[in-house]
C-alpha cells in the first residue's frame, strides 16, 4: 500500500511495527485501567504520544485479527491494521469523544477492510487460506489437527473450515462484517450497531439472515457433525 510505503519518519517511529512495541509509561498504563479510550484518545489529541503508544498496544492485536478475517492474508492484515493506527494519529487534531474510542476505531477498520476487498476483488486468488495459519489475534493454531483425530476426521475437519470461511467471504458486504465482529472480535449487538451505524434491531436482524444463509449453505457440514 502506498501510503504504508511512504510514511513519514515520525509515524513509523510511533507506530513502531517492525519490533516490539515501545511500552507505555507505567503511569499512563495504571491510569488506563480507569481512564477511557476515549479520554486516552484526547491526551493523544494534546500530544502525548504514550497515550498513543498505549491504545496500539491495546488494540494491536485485536485489529490485525479482524483485517485478517477479512482478507485472509498476515502480511496484508498487518499493513491494514498500521495504516488504521497510522489514520488515528493523523486524525487527533479533530478527535471529539462523542462515542466510544473503540467505535470510532472500527468504523476507520471497516471502511479501510471493505475499500481494501473492493479495490483487490480481482486480484486476489480464489483461495489464499491456509488453515494451518497461526491465528493473528490469539497466536494460536485451532485449526491444526487434534492428535486424537484420525485422517478421514481431519480432512473433515479442513473441508468444514474452508467451507465456512468460503461462505463467510460470500456474504453481502455488510453481513459479512457484522459477522465478522460478532462470531470473531466477539462484539454484542449494541457495539456493531454502533459501529455500522445501525439500530440494535437492525443489527439483529442483519445477522439473522447472515446466520439463516450459512446455516443453509452449511448444512451438509452441520448435519454430518
Amino acid at each position: 500500500m502506498s501510503s504504508v510505503a511512504n510514511l513519514g519518519t515520525m509515524d513509523r517511529g510511533l507506530l513502531n511495527f517492525a519490533g516490539k512495541p515501545t511500552p507505555a509509561p507505567a503511569a499512563l498504563a495504571a491510569n488506563s485501567e480507569t481512564m477511557a479510550d476515549a479520554d486516552v484518545m484526547l491526551r493523544v489529541k494534546a500530544g502525548d504520544d504514550s497515550a498513543y503508544t498505549y491504545l496500539i498496544q491495546k488494540y494491536r492485536r485485536p485489529l490485525i485479527g479482524f483485517m485478517y478475517r477479512m482478507c485472509h492474508n498476515s502480511g496484508t492484515a498487518e499493513e491494514l491494521a498500521q495504516e488504521v493506527f497510522l489514520r488515528v494519529y493523523r486524525s487527533r487534531s479533530s478527535y471529539e469523544a462523542s462515542a466510544k474510542f473503540s467505535t470510532w476505531l472500527y468504523r476507520i477498520a471497516t471502511n479501510l477492510a471493505v475499500n481494501h476487498a473492493r479495490d483487490t476483488r480481482h486480484e486476489r486468488p480464489e483461495n489464499t487460506v491456509r488453515l494451518d495459519e497461526p491465528d493473528q489475534e490469539t497466536g494460536n493454531t485451532p485449526d491444526l489437527p487434534d492428535e486424537h483425530e484420525n485422517a478421514e476426521q481431519r480432512l473433515l475437519k479442513k473441508e468444514r473450515l474452508a467451507a465456512i470461511r468460503s461462505k463467510v467471504d460470500a456474504l453481502p458486504e455488510r453481513q459479512r462484517v457484522a459477522v465478522v465482529m460478532h462470531k470473531y472480535q466477539q462484539m454484542d449487538y449494541r457495539q456493531i450497531a454502533a459501529v455500522m451505524k445501525l439500530s440494535e434491531s437492525a443489527t439483529k436482524s442483519l445477522l439473522f439472515r447472515a446466520y439463516e444463509t450459512l446455516r443453509e449453505q452449511l448444512k451438509e457440514f452441520v448435519s454430518g457433525k
